[in-house]
């Protein structure tokens, strides 16, 4: 079990703080995880707040219910001010919708109790690992540009990322020599910039295959769509201090730094060989109907399909999603705003198919795009 959770042979053991107001759970964590780890543990929301505001956590394991706030509210609180904090909900007061708020808010992981050690410490092991994989994409982040510069230097950068990256953790090698799927690395390192623009992506991902299911699409225009729309905004990771919560809903109000990059992002994805659609939705996914829209002006359609497609899913989204400091429409509202914008922002016949296949699923679209994954791109 110590060899599961190892550190790569690192003599420094990860820090776990346990949250739980009852002593018998919290005191059974402990003596669980100990061996394996430094343990700090705290009996309520402000006391684990006080553990984070002076030692070095990697991992909290933390209560649904405290006495003092709920446990969701400080899971928040954590992944806003601790991005790099991993989170493991363990509760016995759980249910479906908890589960997938608590996995919409940044938690990694959830469990119930009573719960089984060796699930626990595998989750525990798993989540060590990624951290690792999006603490190694971050400190890239920070300390070069090379992922989106000059053709050399990003083929380069690429490859040395993709060799540190799949060296962590246990990666199974393809017999045939095949590369290895690029997915796990693409959601990490949106994941790694912002977890909420990882979920954006997610979701247009899903609005956008939900909209190409009504058109003639081949298999391989599907297939670019569905990666385009989760790699649309991919070029953000290139923004200093960017946070999705501050974007503004519409692209009028984004800065000039912001508008570069859908440009940024298809030049990002050159050197992995991805079909040049993708890098089209990438680079024109902002473009408008009437030409008003941005890096050309393109119009009508002049503008590819599948970008007019992620066009209208992106803002759909935006609409509509619970995001921090913003309150989102509800979906009527949302689609109603689609084909208001019908023959100026958007496509005036694919905003009408939107519009038809979004208010048949309406009352369980946003659940339908939240419990969505990228695992099918």
């Amino acid at each position: 079990m110590s060899t599961t959770i190892s550190q790569d042979g690192s003599q420094t053991k990860p820090t776990v703080l346990v949250v739980d107001d009852e002593a018998g759970p919290r005191d059974a964590l402990k003596v669980i995880l100990r061996p394996f780890f430094n343990i700090r543990s705290a009996d309520n929301a402000q006391a684990a707040l006080d553990v984070l505001s002076h030692e070095s956590i990697d991992l909290i394991t933390l209560d649904q219910k405290l006495p003092d706030r709920q446990g969701i509210d400080l899971l928040q609180d954590i992944k806003h001010d601790h991005a790099d904090i991993e989170v493991i909900i363990i509760t016995g007061y759980g249910s479906l919708k908890s589960a997938m708020e608590g996995i919409r808010h940044g938690a990694a992981g959830y469990l119930l109790k009573p719960f089984n050690v060796t699930e626990l410490i595998s989750l525990i092991s798993q989540t060590l690992e990624k951290k690792q994989r999006l603490d190694l994409i971050r400190n890239v982040l920070k300390s070069s540009t090379d992922l989106w510069g000059e053709e050399q230097a990003a083929r380069r950068a690429w490859e040395s990322l993709k060799t540190k990256y799949f060296a962590i953790g246990t990666h199974e090698q393809d017999p045939s020599g095949a590369q290895p799927d690029l997915l796990p690395l693409l959601s990490d390192l949106l994941e790694a910039k912002d977890r909420q623009l990882l979920n954006h992506c997610s979701r247009v991902s899903f609005y956008a295959t939900l909209l190409a299911n009504r058109l003639s699409l081949t298999l391989a225009e599907q297939k670019s769509l569905a990666i385009g729309a989760f790699l649309h905004d991919i070029g953000k990771v290139s923004l200093p201090n960017y946070h999705f919560s501050d974007e503004p809903i519409l692209p009028s109000g984004e800065s000039s730094s912001s508008k570069e990059h859908g440009e940024t992002g298809a030049r990002m994805i050159l050197p992995l060989g991805y079909p040049a659609e993708v890098g089209q939705v990438i680079s024109y996914h902002h473009e408008r109907w009437d030409g008003s829209g941005y890096p050309h002006g393109l119009q009508g359609e002049g503008i590819p399909l599948l970008a007019r497609i992620v066009s209208i899913a992106q803002m759909f989204d935006h609409l509509t999603a619970e995001v921090p400091g913003r309150s989102p429409l509800p979906v009527d509202q949302a689609i109603q705003q689609i084909a208001l914008q019908a023959n100026t922002y958007f496509d005036p016949m694919l905003a009408d198919q939107f519009a038809r296949v979004a208010t048949e699923c309406k009352a369980s679209l946003p659940a339908m795009a939240i419990a969505t994954t990228p695992s099918g791109v």
